[in-house]
């Protein structure tokens, strides 16, 4: 008779490719799956009941900056109580390593660490970190392009030299052998605004000669949207890697409605080159506090305040009211900050949620006082609000855009997906009761309907409460030639 560490038995399984659900049991050895089908014979050391729930592969978090969180915070409980099992960091430009500092990151790397979190002169120290001292969750690792600069850079504020571009050229190309799966930029922030594309493209010739891929938080993505979608398709072009477009948006009130214009731009590209993108299921966006968003924003609250703390959580206007001040002004006092803005509009998120080329990414920001609260909500909320309530797309669709289609996109061979084989990262949910709790006036509450959360096969999340185990992996990059072929292929 055969026998299993564990057993799931009599779940709907949803198996992350948008197959129907299907009425199964899933057995587990080790860190693998290694049956699905009708196990009520079988031996189990453990077996878990999952009668009226689904079973899903855990979901992969498409962009994130959990870089650093991963150390100060390895239960990860942010993710694990939405049922992510796998992160990719290392997002707009921004990753911890490889870089050390002897001086405060310059903004946005402030958004996931201080000065003596830039530690890790070499991408495969990071790595060796992390295994180490593994999280809850696997990670995977982008090098980022202002991370590139701030290592070999005197200031920002021009084009890189010749020597510098070798440099950092250098720096990328030990990074990507030592496991890191692309390069991404944050052309739209200072240490990368006055990167011309043709510095982006000769580093991008690094990361397609490695097999990798190019994710980009774009130069604009207001009035300007449409040339910064072809810029980001003309590295992809050149340099021959694939291009993910982060946090995809159209930002600002004169700009409402134009995903009906980006959407079709990003299909005219996917015709001819691969191309993706993700996106967070909220109208607000958050970063570093700044004149320009604030004014480009119908609302804005502070997330975190270096010089002014007790602004944590609050309202801009409110605070400029009681100072005194304009708005400017007050942004001004609070530096360095972060903030939340809304910019957006709910059809345009929903246009863009419902594409079936749309990975989920929660774009979290671990380390803000007040965050928002996608870092605790993105994924509930897809499957509560936009798929249960709204009918924007059935489940097993759902889940696909932040299980298969993720792990397709970025390479991860063996996640993302409930087969024979596969790793056994896994998600338990009630899906008549799975939704987001956290909010922009609380927003730490763990979602509500996720019941289990299984990591290489060990539990990290259960009823509601962490296990204490951390069996997360630093997930190198695995070979991605094949799979990126295969999109080409696809696009």
């Amino acid at each position: 008779m055969q026998r299993f560490d564990s057993i799931i038995s009599g779940g709907d399984v949803i198996d992350g490719t948008g197959a129907a659900r299907r009425r199964t049991d899933v057995g587990i050895v080790d860190d693998r799956i290694v049956a699905v089908g009708d196990l009520a014979a079988a031996e189990a050391g453990h077996r878990i009941d999952a009668a009226g729930r689904c079973v899903a592969p855990g979901f992969i978090d498409a962009h994130t900056h959990d870089d650093n969180i991963v150390f100060v915070t390895p239960d990860m409980a942010m993710k694990v109580s939405q049922g992510v099992t796998s992160v990719v960091a290392g997002n707009c430009g921004v990753s911890l390593a490889p870089l050390a500092l002897a001086a405060a990151p310059p903004p946005p790397l402030d958004l996931i660490g201080d000065r003596r979190d830039f530690r890790f002169a070499h991408m495969a120290d990071y790595f060796a970190a992390l295994d180490a001292d593994p999280p809850a969750t696997n990670i995977v690792a982008m090098v980022g392009h202002s991370t590139l600069r701030a290592g070999e850079m005197d200031r920002f504020d021009r084009a890189a030299t010749g020597d510098e571009i070798r440099r950092m050229a250098a720096r990328l190309d030990e990074g990507l052998a030592a496991g890191a799966i692309g390069m991404s930029t944050g052309l739209f922030y200072p240490p990368a605004r006055h990167a011309p594309t043709e510095e982006v493209i000769a580093l991008a010739h690094v990361a397609a000669r490695h097999g990798t891929l190019y994710a980009t938080h774009m130069r604009d993505e207001g009035d300007h949207v449409l040339d910064s979608i072809e810029e980001s398709a003309r590295i992809g072009r050149e340099a021959g890697l694939p291009v993910i477009l982060s946090h995809h948006k159209v930002a600002g009130v004169a700009n409402h409605g134009r995903t009906v214009e980006t959407l079709a731009a990003i299909d005219r590209v996917r015709r001819t080159q691969p191309l993706g993108f993700d996106v967070y299921p909220y109208v607000a966006a958050s970063t570093v506090l700044s004149r320009d968003r604030v004014q480009t924003s119908s609302r804005t609250l502070v997330s975190w305040s270096k010089t002014v703390p007790a602004a944590s959580g609050r309202d801009l206007a409110e605070i400029a009211a009681e100072w005194g001040v304009s708005p400017e002004a007050a942004v001004d006092r609070l530096l360095p900050a972060g903030a939340i803005y809304f910019l957006m509009n709910e059809e345009d998120v929903q246009r863009i949620l419902r594409h079936p080329e749309a990975m989920i990414g929660s774009d979290g920001l671990p380390h803000d006082v007040h965050p928002h609260p996608r870092l605790w909500g993105s994924f509930p909320r897809v499957l509560g609000h936009y798929s249960r309530e709204l009918a924007l797309f059935p489940l097993e669709e759902a889940i696909r855009r932040m299980t298969g289609l993720t792990a397709a996109r970025f390479g991860l061979r063996d996640r993302g997906v409930v087969r024979t084989g596969a790793f056994a990262d896994l998600v338990i949910l009630d899906p008549a009761a799975i939704i987001d709790r956290a909010s922009f006036e609380a927003p730490k509450k763990p979602a509500a309907g996720v019941e289990t959360v299984i990591v290489n096969g060990r539990t990290v999340w259960r009823a509601g409460a962490l296990t204490g185990a951390r069996p997360g992996r630093a997930l190198r990059r695995q070979a991605l030639d094949a799979p990126m072929k295969d999109w080409r292929a696809s696009a």
